[in-house]
């Protein structure tokens, strides 16, 4: 494919952790690696995360899907969208979450060029039902649709219609294979997720008190049970809380692990962190969530658990814990499974997908 410029919008703060951003900001690089012109647009709570970043002012938390989201939907933030879309004069436009307001959903009604749009939640989201008449309304403005799982093809479908490019996220391979780990005392569980309930980790917080002394548990990030559940486990020096951390660590973190523990109840469209931990070389216990399940194979490339069952998680930590052969088959299987999501390729399928909605717009195509 030529050069292209593409501008790449997120609705949410690229400088907060986040399965979205880190899509956007890893395909932004790899695209650049192709040698095209790149811009990523979002809020930014901080100092911009790469050089091709054009911050579009601080996020607003807001409630969505059992968690909180770090959105941008004020009249300045919209400003700041509008005017980077008038200078940049972008060849096609990747929007993440089209309907999300803020960013994305100003984007979608300006339409300043060709439009892909990335589905990514699952669910009846708030975004969708709110003014549903200018949902569909803007949907049609939209030349190719893609969504990262079944469910978000699902529920896209539900609620503005329409078919669906079936992508899967990707992760960026070498930046995971080559991180240096970080060393451990011991046989160490790595957890990272936004410290909430629907993410489970106080589940794996009553299955570790289930295991052994030599145990070390690490607990990435940080979020509204942080207080609570510390407290609860203040007497454990097993544990040791990270907070937020940025990908440098995670991945030396990931490296270091011997077993990454994935204990989420519900919510999980699709499950990035899997193959990020599996590309580090690092055994994968999780739950049996469908978004999961598509990711991490039982019983091949990780082990899956039925979700908010401590007992069974203890027990599966024991057992890969507790074998070196067993570590070594699914650090193996692994490495192979990570391999079929590599950004690249992602990125080979974008651009595939930039082409043919500049196509259709050439020509006036409406997708239904």
């Amino acid at each position: 494919m030529r050069r292209v410029r593409i501008g790449i919008v997120s609705p949410y703060s690229l400088t907060l952790p986040g399965g979205v951003q880190g899509q956007v900001l890893s395909l932004a690089r790899t695209l650049r690696s192709l040698g095209h012109d790149v811009r990523v647009l979002g809020p930014c709570d901080g100092p911009p995360p790469d050089p091709g970043v054009t911050p579009l002012g601080k996020s607003l938390p807001l409630a969505s899907n059992g968690s909180i989201a770090p959105i941008a939907p004020d009249v300045s933030a919209t400003l700041r969208t509008l005017r980077a879309l008038r200078d940049e004069e972008f060849d096609v436009v990747h929007l993440h979450e089209p309907f999300v307001p803020g960013p994305t959903q100003t984007a979608l009604l300006l339409r300043p060029a060709p439009i892909v749009g990335t589905f990514h939640a699952a669910g009846d989201l708030p975004a969708y039902q709110i003014v549903r008449p200018l949902v569909l309304a803007a949907a049609k403005r939209i030349d190719v649709r893609v969504a990262v799982s079944d469910d978000a093809a699902e529920s896209a479908r539900r609620n503005i219609g329409g078919d669906y490019e079936l992508l899967f996220n990707a992760v960026d391979l070498a930046e995971f294979a080559g991180a240096r780990p970080t060393p451990s005392d011991g046989p160490t569980i790595f957890f990272l997720g936004r410290h909430e309930e629907r993410k489970g980790l106080g589940v794996l917080l009553d299955a570790v008190r289930r295991l052994g002394p030599d145990v070390r548990v690490w607990i990435g990030s940080d979020g509204p049970q942080t207080d609570e559940l510390k407290a609860a486990t203040s007497g454990d020096p097993r544990i040791e809380w990270l907070g937020r951390i940025d990908d440098g660590v995670k991945a030396a973190r990931l490296a270091g692990a011997t077993v990454f523990c994935a204990p989420s109840l519900s919510g999980e469209s699709f499950g990035v962190v899997l193959l990020e931990a599996m590309a580090a070389g690092t055994p994968v216990v999780a739950s049996d969530l469908p978004g999961y399940a598509k990711v991490a194979r039982h019983g091949q490339d990780a082990v899956l658990v039925p979700p908010g069952d401590a007992p069974a998680l203890a027990e599966a930590l024991a057992a890969v814990l507790s074998s070196a052969t067993e570590q070594q088959r699914l650090i193996a299987a692994g490495h192979e499974r990570a391999a079929g999501f590599s950004m690249e390729q992602l990125a080979q399928r974008y651009l595939e997908l930039y082409a043919l909605a500049i196509e259709r717009a050439r020509h006036g195509v409406e997708v239904a």
